[in-house]
């Protein structure tokens, strides 16, 4: 059952970009944090960011999708759900980045700077337990080379169990499993948070969304149940053919047998 607008966290996609959304510094105090480095600004900020450049229509929607003033592509993704697939997702939008990079002009070797992000609120990799899992190309041979195609993946996983991060993210990542705000930037996300309830046009779009969902889901059922109603509309002609067919045999069979005796 979806969560009443009152009981949204930092964690839940609605409010992770909204805040994120209105508060660039915010957004980049948490960029820094997770890649442990200095950013410069942050010239845009997009929630949900809808890229759909593909001869299909099919794209991909971001949650936060940020350009640093000198060009690097940031895509910062929530992921409370468990699935298989994220490695293959950090892949299509890494992908769906470097189409629309093209499609605004960029030449293959002006492509930007990019980091997808996932902050995971389970363990990606339960047998390592590691907080903070970073990738880029690396050659198998020998790891000492680079590809040096600047496209880097991040994984933070609040379930790690490894003493593998700063006491600083730690705080962070707690925060997003369990809403306790224990350091001065997540009191900071809390403060925003809190606002961010308060906001009557924010709460009003969300239960818009919700109905949205809803109608989506029903209509989903409702094609369901329609299928299922021509599946077994098909299943009994197909039961009514084969006792008409048994039947007809037997009749030629009666009719041979007769043929027979007489």
């Amino acid at each position: 059952m979806a969560k009443k607008y009152e009981e949204l966290t930092f964690a839940d996609d609605f409010m992770f970009t909204k805040i994120l959304e209105q508060n660039p510094e915010l957004c980049r105090e948490m960029l820094e944090l997770i890649l442990a480095r200095k950013l410069g600004n942050l010239a845009c900020i997009n929630r949900e960011k809808p890229i759909e450049i593909t001869a299909d229509g099919r794209g991909v929607r971001f949650d936060i999708y940020a350009e640093e003033d000198h060009g690097t592509v940031y895509d910062v993704e929530m992921q409370n759900a468990i699935i298989d697939s994220l490695p293959k997702r950090s892949r299509y939008a890494q992908s769906m980045i470097d189409l629309n990079l093209i499609e605004r002009g960029a030449k293959y070797q002006e492509l930007n700077q990019t980091y997808v992000i996932f902050i995971c609120n389970f363990n990606l990799f339960p047998r390592i337990g590691r907080h903070k899992y970073s990738f880029a190309s690396l050659c198998r041979e020998d790891c000492s080379i680079e590809l040096g195609d600047e496209a880097e993946k991040v994984f933070l996983c609040a379930e790690g169990t490894q003493d593998d991060i700063s006491g600083e993210m730690k705080a962070f990542l707690k925060y997003v499993a369990e809403g306790t705000p224990e350091s001065a930037f997540t009191q900071e996300i809390e403060k925003a948070v809190t606002d961010a309830r308060l906001h009557k046009k924010w709460r009003q779009e969300y239960m818009t969304l919700l109905e949205h969902y809803e109608r989506e889901r029903e209509e989903g059922r409702k094609e369901g149940r329609e299928e299922g109603r021509e599946e077994e509309r098909k299943n009994t002609l197909r039961e009514r053919e084969r006792a008409e067919a048994a039947e007809q045999r037997v009749k030629e069979l009666e009719q041979l047998l007769a043929q027979k005796e007489g």
